[in-house]
């Protein structure tokens, strides 16, 4: 930020814009560039990704849904709205450097979950990748890439909020770490069936299978790919969500099986009346109907994307 202060004397985005169109220079590149690597740390974008797996593991859940969500929505809309107006980011190399990064990261969080024996560390991974799924709005940066973009934003957020929260009501009423190994999730549908559910419908949506909301997101993604011609990335996104696509299988077979002996964790009896029982019930119906009926949350983006036009 201090090279593009140096390059324009200006820090919002107006003056970036206006301070830029003559060209960016060479400090303005590199200024540029080293926000792509600081915002990109905050995104879990490989090869800065390494913290994320560690942290959302060592976090308790309420800090590590923060982090997975509010946190890394933020700064991505900072990012898109820096890509889109700023014209620093409109160099082809950066464009040809996201390109890569977004590739390799949707790759890489998706083959890093295959061995992941621990939710949330899995969670981790998966959100490494889906943020490398969102990197292609950012190299499309035209046409529909800003609705893409926030409508992704949406079904990943409301996901990711009910994933984490079924973590937090299974530990909650615990000491010590959070309910993440997977062996503590074993049998959850014979003791909890609901809860079950809620927790099948989030990594079906992860997974982007038709009528959740993550397949909404998915299908925008992959039709922005399609339109810009850029088939490597839409190659990608198909092979990553199809090594996705077992490990979060993995995670709903594990909900149905018994085995004696295994260390396993409970809800409260009454969690399905309690504050975060009623919205990870209401977060879980809200993915259903969004993948059934996205036509309201299409309409809201493209309103909020004309009043902030």
């Amino acid at each position: 930020m201090a090279l593009l202060y140096a390059q324009t004397g200006r820090l919002d985005l107006a003056g970036l814009s206006a301070g830029l169109v003559q060209g960016a220079g060479a400090w303005g590149v590199a200024g540029a560039g080293l926000m792509l690597v600081g915002l990109g740390f905050k995104l879990s974008v490989v090869p800065f990704h390494l913290w994320t797996p560690d942290v959302y593991e060592g976090g308790p859940g309420p800090a590590a849904m923060f982090l997975a969500s509010a946190s890394k929505v933020a700064v991505f809309v900072v990012l898109l709205r820096l890509v889109l107006s700023a014209p620093a980011f409109q160099d082809a190399w950066l464009h040809d450097v996201l390109a890569a990064l977004a590739l390799l990261t949707m790759l890489v969080g998706n083959l890093l979950a295959l061995t992941q024996s621990n939710l949330k560390r899995l969670l981790g991974y998966s959100s490494i990748a889906h943020f490398g799924y969102l990197l292609v709005a950012l190299v499309v940066s035209d046409g529909l890439a800003a609705e893409t973009g926030a409508v992704y934003l949406i079904t990943y957020l409301i996901t990711t909020l009910g994933a984490f929260g079924v973590v937090t009501l299974l530990s909650s009423p615990y000491g010590g770490s959070d309910a993440a190994g997977l062996h503590h999730y074993r049998g959850l549908f014979w003791r909890r069936p609901y809860l079950t559910a809620v927790l099948t419908v989030t990594m079906l949506s992860l997974a982007g299978i038709p009528f959740t909301a993550g397949f909404i997101g998915k299908f925008y993604i992959i039709a922005l790919g399609v339109e810009a011609g850029r088939w490597w990335l839409v190659g990608g996104i198909v092979v990553g969500s199809a090594i996705g696509l077992y490990y979060y299988l993995r995670v709903m077979v594990t909900l149905y099986l018994v085995e004696p002996g295994m260390q396993s964790r409970d809800a409260p009896h009454d969690w399905g009346i309690r504050a975060g029982g009623v919205v990870v019930l209401g977060l879980a119906l809200l993915v259903v109907l969004l993948g059934i009926y996205p036509a309201p949350m299409i309409d809201w983006v493209r309103a909020m994307g004309t009043l902030t036009s």
